[in-house]
């Protein structure tokens, strides 16, 4: 068998946990920031856990990381 290819913009925006769950960026927090509260953008920091119905996709895209 083949190695599998990483997905390039994949592996720039996912992480894995020890315990295989995903980690990802929050949204909204490239441009347009002076409308949005302080509270708001610095709980845009922050990593979020990706759905569970994402989990499956990204992994694939994602297979030796």
């Amino acid at each position: 068998m083949p190695k599998i290819k990483t997905h390039s913009g994949a592996k720039k925006r996912f992480k894995l946990t020890k315990t295989g769950k995903v980690l990802r960026a929050h949204a909204y927090k490239s441009h347009i920031l002076n409308k949005k509260t302080t509270k708001r953008k610095r709980n845009l920091r922050k990593t979020a856990i990706a759905d569970v119905t994402n989990v499956y996709q990204v992994k694939r895209l994602i297979p030796y990381k």
